[in-house]
């Protein structure tokens, strides 16, 4: 059963998608199975292998879902009871802890922009375990030359690109061309989408150009309220590559689940008011 459930870990992995692996680390007394046993739980409620039946093992399920949203481990206990006989018919009398780990593939990054900044961190991302991809319109700075460990680099006008392409849900972009027009467009394009992580390079003053640009064009606020702009870590970062280090940082704090409260963020005019009423 295992063989199976490695399998389907496998498939997930290549395929992109997020799941949830329980597996049974510790029993003490009558268990239905044994230490090890592993089940996959998939966001949509796909199932392959289990831990035994029963409402323990539909609490693990609601569990595992709730992993995949968090993205956080949990170690569970159960205590197979008379609680659990009334509802399975299972009186086991034991005890079992089961861990609910949450799996994702490596993380996908777009870097939108491949002048300096996006060339420093094509290379230091792609050192830390991101998929890079590179999207410009000029084959000069896109190419393998630069970035010879990209799995992806794009030649093509950004925004007809962005609008194509299908960037699955745990992707991280980071917008840095080599213009403010150009960061509009790209904003413009990528900021309704559900994306693990956005950021749009530039000052606060640029930021709030766009931000203005894009609210009487109509964008929702929270769409942009999800953006992280300014870019990066603030460490004081004046170089290309030191910028390259402050959004590097970011994206790491962002995978683990230690990004910055969304107030440190550029709050959108229209969200401000609000909040003062």
């Amino acid at each position: 059963m295992n063989r199976e459930v490695f399998a389907a870990v496998a498939d997930a992995l290549e395929r992109g998608e997020p799941a949830a692996l329980v597996t049974i680390v510790s029993t003490t007394g009558s268990t239905p199975q044994r230490i090890g046993a592993k089940m996959l739980v998939f966001a949509d409620g796909r199932i392959v292998g289990t831990i035994g039946g029963g409402c323990y093992e539909n609490d693990a399920f609601g569990k595992a879902r709730e992993a995949i949203r968090t993205r956080k481990p949990q170690l569970v206990h159960y205590e197979l009871d008379d609680d659990f006989a009334q509802e399975t018919g299972l009186i086991c009398g034991g005890q079992m802890d089961v861990y609910i780990e949450p799996i994702e593939p490596s993380p996908e990054l777009y870097i939108v922009g491949a002048g300096h900044v996006g060339f420093h961190l094509g290379r230091l991302a792609h050192e830390v375990g991101f998929r890079v991809h590179v999207v410009d319109d000029r084959e000069k700075f896109a190419n393998a030359e630069r970035f010879p460990a990209a799995v992806e680099i794009v030649v093509e006008d950004i925004p007809s690109w962005i609008a194509r392409a299908n960037l699955p849900l745990h992707a991280y972009a980071v917008i840095v061309t080599r213009g403010h027009t150009n960061d509009l467009e790209a904003l413009r394009a990528l900021a309704t989408r559900e994306l693990r992580y956005l950021g749009l390079i530039g000052s606060r003053a640029k930021v709030a150009r766009i931000y203005e640009a894009l609210t009487d064009d109509r964008m929702p606020a929270d769409a942009l309220a999800r953006v992280h702009a300014p870019i990066g870590l603030d460490i004081g970062a004046v170089t290309p590559q030191e910028i390259a280090v402050s959004i590097l940082a970011e994206l790491i704090a962002v995978k683990h689940g230690k990004e910055h409260p969304t107030s440190l963020r550029w709050t959108p005019p229209q969200l401000a008011r609000g909040s003062q009423k």
